[in-house]
């Protein structure tokens, strides 16, 4: 691989497995309201929230970490005026006291924030505006959960950016199946070492937290009870348990995948399970989640961050293609794996962040495990049957295709059922 795509692959990892606590659309609304505080420069007497649709899907069903079993796009936005530091990113309102919880819950019930829904945007954006007298700032965050737009002072345009700069980030248009094969078997592990690690330690004690205590409806638990000692099933669980523990207001981090916990706890889990299994070494394993993360980053390019079609899907897909890495899998074995896993439940939709999600990862690494199970037997959906053509990455393009465009006008039916209408 030539050093330009290595450092770009190195970027690409550096800048989306980052820390995050809880759900991450609430986290980027008390991100974005701790921010407009700061600039603002005292308490608001007033807040309006304006989000896209997929912000308020994803926020409506979760509870917001660190509020004392609070949910709602009102409740993140004063929790991070309130308590939130804007410089963590991320784990904003990871330094809460109680005294600022009752506070939250104080100002709440007297409506100092609204929430409205902002039409004509992209599917991740964020504005809030707070109000102290004769002063107002307003902050706005799209295109990334941590990525701030525009930062305005009493009509002012303090600072501005269109887009997330890729010299930065890394250029995802440049990923592809081949490259992120040759990247995992050549990539000197001290450059991403630490990433890896982290993603390792952090996913790991939220899934151990799910399988340990009762959160949500328990699925990671449940499938427990009944896993015996299948390695299959101990990986839907480990993945599930996590999912159980984030959607249901646990305040343990995670490093995200797509800027999702959830798709970054597919991404890291089953792969752990089965490399523990398999006793496979270090090596091999960090070099397995690379490929697993890249994987996972390729799909939902093409997608979306968010949209009407689950993310679990592709993380659920991209585990199963680090599970084949680790035994050994080639390039076709992997992009087989790709087909017969999205072949079978890329329909899977997106009604919100909350606990059923667990069980929707459980079914897209279930999924993702019996496509590899079939490619390394050689069998493979065939072109003609649906979505799926005969080259990997053009399969890859068509399930970008119908989650971005193509459910377009489901995620507003959603939406529109989620808020009553």
């Amino acid at each position: 691989m030539d050093k330009i795509q290595y450092d770009n692959y190195v970027k690409i990892l550096k800048g989306e497995l980052i820390p995050a606590m809880g759900c991450t659309e609430p986290i980027a609304i008390a991100f974005t309201a701790a921010k407009a505080r700061e600039v603002l420069g005292q308490m608001p007497e007033k807040m309006v929230v304006r989000c896209s649709g997929n912000i308020i899907k994803n926020v409506k069903g979760v509870i917001v970490p660190n509020s004392g079993g609070q949910k709602g796009v009102e409740v993140a936005a004063i929790l991070g005026a309130v308590a939130g530091n804007a410089e963590l990113e991320l784990q904003v309102i990871s330094q809460v006291k109680q005294e600022e919880i009752n506070k939250t819950k104080e100002l709440y019930s007297q409506g100092i924030c609204s929430c409205e829904l902002q039409e004509g945007e992209e599917n991740l954006f964020i504005r809030a505006e707070l109000i102290a007298g004769q002063e107002v700032a307003v902050v706005e965050v799209s295109s990334k959960h941590n990525h701030i737009s525009k930062i305005e002072k009493n009509g002012k345009v303090l600072f501005e950016q269109a887009g997330i700069e890729t010299q930065q980030s890394g250029d995802k248009s440049k990923l592809n199946i081949k490259d992120i094969l040759d990247f995992a078997n050549e990539v000197n592990l001290d450059d991403i070492k630490e990433v890896i690690s982290t993603q390792i330690k952090y996913n790991s004690a939220i899934s151990e937290e799910g399988l340990t205590n009762k959160w949500g409806s328990q699925v990671g638990q449940t499938l427990m009870k009944v896993s015996g000692d299948d390695v299959r099933m101990r990986a839907r669980a480990a993945a599930a348990a996590g999912s159980d523990a984030r959607m249901n207001g646990c305040a343990l981090p995670v490093v995200i995948n797509s800027g999702s916990g959830n798709q970054g706890i597919t991404c890291t889990m089953p792969v752990l399970v089965y490399a523990d299994d398999m006793e496979a070494d270090e090596d091999t394993l960090y070099r397995a989640l690379v490929l697993t993360n890249l994987i996972s980053l390729h799909q939902k390019r093409y997608i979306g961050n968010l949209s009407a079609y689950c993310g679990a899907v592709s993380a659920g897909t991209a585990a199963a293609c680090g599970i084949a890495y680790l035994n050994g899998a080639d390039y076709d074995v992997i992009g087989k794996t790709i087909i017969n896993s999205v072949g079978n439940v890329g329909g899977i939709v997106c009604d919100g962040a909350k606990a059923s999600c667990a069980a929707k990862i459980s079914s897209a690494v279930d999924a993702g495990i019996m496509g590899y199970e079939m490619a390394k037997q050689g069998l493979v959906f065939p072109f003609g049957e649906g979505i799926v053509e005969k080259d990997y990455e053009k399969t890859i393009q068509n399930i970008g295709r119908m989650g971005r465009q193509g459910m377009k006008s489901t995620d507003v039916e959603i939406l529109n059922i989620m808020i009553g209408k």
